[in-house]
């Protein structure tokens, strides 16, 4: 794969949320305000909540606690670690650049592309104990709670990259805020990610290939312009088992959890497309 060149980015703004505005916020003491006064508190943490009501479909949007628990022991045990080296070699910024990764959860990939790279880095997800947690490990850098599915908050042109993590994908949105001559990075599960506890647990060991509709997703907006397959195997013991698998599959019915209770410490593959994609 061949590495991806930023020029020097525009600092990236954010924008009022509120619906008509879309004005310039700046930074006011512990808050942030729009020459129209919509104003928004800096949370004690540091990050922004802008979140608007109708945005959300339930109180607390996002991944549950639990989820965001299970990500965190699996990511401190370093299993993730050989993937995210892979793509970040693959990459290439400067310290100028501004990269937005949507969907950031607690903040990991964005803080590795930071540490790598020494550029300016921003967050946005849809889940306020995520984006605490992330502005709380990773203070330097800037976080935001905002439904990425509907909007970002950023003004137009903000970034040299954008990424997408296995996280949602909204096309109109990131080719906006994304730079001419920028980079989308699209990760998401390749098909034989998890597919041998899918054939234990699930009873369904099927490659499922997401990179067309991938594609599609982002099309015409973006074209595709590189894309590798990146795989590990990993030996999770039953905890690791149940983390991972919180992390991919909610809802699991009585006779699957029995399953995976069963298992004893069991080889599993790690496995990720990783999808680098230019404005079109």
């Amino acid at each position: 794969m061949t590495p991806s060149t930023c020029e020097t980015a525009t600092v990236a703004v954010l924008i009022c949320p509120v619906r008509g505005c879309r004005s310039p916020l700046a930074r006011a003491d512990d808050r942030v305000t729009c020459p129209r006064a919509h104003s928004f508190d800096i949370a004690r943490s540091g990050y922004v909540n802008l979140l608007q009501p109708q945005d959300r479909k339930s109180a607390r949007p996002g991944d549950s606690t639990q989820a965001l628990d299970a990500r965190r022991r699996f990511l401190s045990r370093g299993f993730e670690t050989p993937l995210t080296e892979a793509i970040l070699r693959h990459l290439t910024l400067v310290p100028d650049d501004a990269v937005l990764d949507v969907g950031c959860g607690e903040g990991d990939f964005l803080a590795a592309i930071v540490t790598r790279f020494v550029c300016e880095g921003h967050g946005v997800d849809i889940s306020t104990a995520a984006i605490d947690a992330a502005a709380r490990r990773s203070p330097g850098l800037h976080w935001v709670v905002a439904n990425a599915d509907r909007f970002l908050p950023y003004a137009d042109a903000s970034f040299r990259m954008v990424a997408s993590v296995t996280a949602r994908k909204n096309a109109p949105e990131f080719r906006r805020v994304l730079a001419d001559g920028g980079m989308l990075v699209i990760v998401v599960p390749a098909p034989d990610d998890l597919i041998e506890l899918r054939a234990a647990i699930l009873g369904e060991g099927i490659a499922r290939d997401r990179v067309e509709s991938t594609r599609e997703s982002v099309g015409p907006l973006f074209t595709l312009a590189l894309h590798e397959r990146i795989r590990h195997a990993v030996r999770l013991d039953p905890s690791g088992l149940r983390d991972v698998m919180a992390l991919s599959y909610r809802g699991l019915r009585e006779s699957q959890r029995a399953r995976l209770t069963a298992l004893g410490d069991t080889d599993v593959t790690l496995s990720r497309d990783v999808l680098l994609f230019r404005p079109a």
